[in-house]
Order: structure tokens, then C-alpha cells, then sequence
């Protein structure tokens, strides 16, 4: 089993070492560390170095970091790609679009500040051939017409939240885009419909840790080792064993993210 998409530095997060030691235990091979901020970023590469083979850093900036100017984004993306050059990163982001707590007030300045944000974190992925982790809220339309605009993308919807009516959209993107479901899939009878027309080998599996925790802990703090919750989901989804949906889905994170 593999986490694609984990915040193990996140503030929330406790005992970092038990909770890598439990993921193992019980069968969790790989974790994917996500970046919201360079901080968080930085944080990834570092925890990386204690648990390599384990642990694998991505590095971006999510859409809802405050921006106070626009110099300040600039600044931000001279450290991500210092970040990308020194290290072995596997991916950019947490980036992409989130429109879901914008007000009339600002609405437009933040709008406009997020695309910079959201472009140039591409331009990366592109100049280092690194896949994007994307985050889409209120705005997946508008995400996947912005990466329309790029060649040669590749990259995973992480919290796949665009509904069954925008797999197509995402699909357009090309066979290098995959969709990202969570511990949400166990409680929301809709994503259920969702995973049913994603092909299967365009499909990886997260945590979100320490968010979206699934059935048989809802409500508690999440975790990488609840991941295997969700394959479970899957297979039962899928009707096949978990065995079964193992190979194919970690097949899809080691050709998406490079994997070894």
C-alpha cells in the first residue's frame, strides 16, 4: 500500500515516529509528504532524510496560503525551486486552484494571485519534469483549463472533488493525470459512483493526514496507516480483492511519482 498524499509536519500532527512505525506495521510500503507552504516544504525534505524509502517529499504552495503581496509570491517561488534543485523531490504541490472561501470583497485580487501562484508552480513541474499534486475546490473547471494550456502536464487530483461529470475534463488532460481519493470515499455513498467510472489504472489512494479520516475512525485524527481503509473501500468497490487492487493502484503511484 502506498499514502500519495500525507502532512506528517502538520502542527496537528504528533509522535511522528509512532504513527511512521504503525503505517508499516501494517503494510503501508511508501508515504508521500506533502508541501502546503515552504515551511512545510522544507520540513518534508528534512523528515525525508530519517526515514528514507519510506518517506518521499513533495514541495509546494496551496492556493489558500495568505498573500499579502505579490512580491511575496515571487519571493516563494525562488525557495521552491532552491528546494527542487537541492533535493530529491518527487513532486510539486499541494497547488493548484481553491475558490470555496472567497469573498466579493477580494475576490478578484485573490483569483489573480492564485493563477500566478498556480502557473508558475507548473512551469516548475515542467522545467524539473516533476509531477503536480493538485488541489481543486470550488474550482476544477478552472483548474483543468489553466493545465489545458501546458504541454507534456502530468499530475494527480488530490481529493478528487469534480464530481462524475468532470472525469472527461480531467481525462483531457491525458494519460498522465490520475484521480486522488481519500478516507471520505468510506463515509460518502456518492464518491462510490465516482471511483466506479475512474479508469482503474488512473486511480492512487491517500490520507490526507491528518484530515478526512475514514470509517472505522471518523472523528479521530488520521493517520497513513488508516490508508488501508480505503483500499479496502476500493476493493469492496471494485469487487476484487485487496491484493488485487495493491498492485494496480501502487502500479499507478510508482509510474506517476517514480516510485522505487
Amino acid at each position: 500500500m502506498i499514502d500519495t498524499h500525507a502532512h506528517l509536519v502538520d502542527e496537528k500532527q504528533t509522535d511522528v515516529d509512532k504513527i511512521i512505525k504503525k503505517a508499516v506495521g501494517v503494510g503501508v510500503k511508501k508515504i508521500v509528504l506533502a508541501g502546503s507552504n515552504i515551511e512545510d516544504s522544507v520540513k518534508n525534505v528534512l523528515l525525508t532524510e530519517k526515514y528514507k524509502g519510506i518517506l518521499y517529499p513533495a514541495v509546494g504552495i496551496h492556493p489558500q496560503e495568505k498573500i499579502s503581496e505579490d512580491s511575496q509570491i515571487d519571493r516563494w517561488l525562488k525557495k521552491l525551486e532552491k528546494l527542487i534543485k537541492e533535493n530529491e523531490v518527487i513532486a510539486i504541490g499541494e497547488c493548484g486552484l481553491d475558490y470555496s472561501q472567497l469573498n466579493e470583497n477580494d475576490r478578484q485580487i485573490k483569483i489573480n494571485r492564485q493563477e500566478k501562484l498556480f502557473r508558475n508552480q507548473i512551469c516548475l513541474s515542467l522545467k524539473y519534469k516533476l509531477p503536480l499534486i493538485i488541489h481543486a475546490r470550488k474550482a476544477v473547471d478552472e483548474t483543468v483549463e489553466i493545465l489545458s494550456q501546458y504541454k507534456k502536464t502530468q499530475g494527480v487530483f488530490h481529493c478528487y472533488a469534480g464530481g462524475k461529470k468532470r472525469i472527461k475534463k480531467v481525462d483531457s488532460l491525458g494519460k498522465n493525470w490520475y484521480f486522488g481519493f481519500d478516507g471520505n470515499l468510506t463515509y460518502e455513498v456518492g464518491l462510490e459512483e465516482v471511483v466506479k467510472m475512474v479508469n482503474k489504472n488512473r486511480l492512487l489512494l491517500e490520507t490526507d493526514s491528518p484530515f478526512l479520516t475514514p470509517i472505522p475512525y471518523r472523528g479521530e485524527k488520521n493517520q497513513p496507516a488508516y490508508v488501508k481503509y480505503v483500499y479496502e473501500k476500493v476493493a469492496r468497490i471494485w469487487e476484487m480483492k485487496v491484493s488485487e487492487v495493491e498492485k494496480i493502484v501502487d502500479k499507478n503511484a510508482a509510474k506517476l511519482m517514480g516510485l522505487v
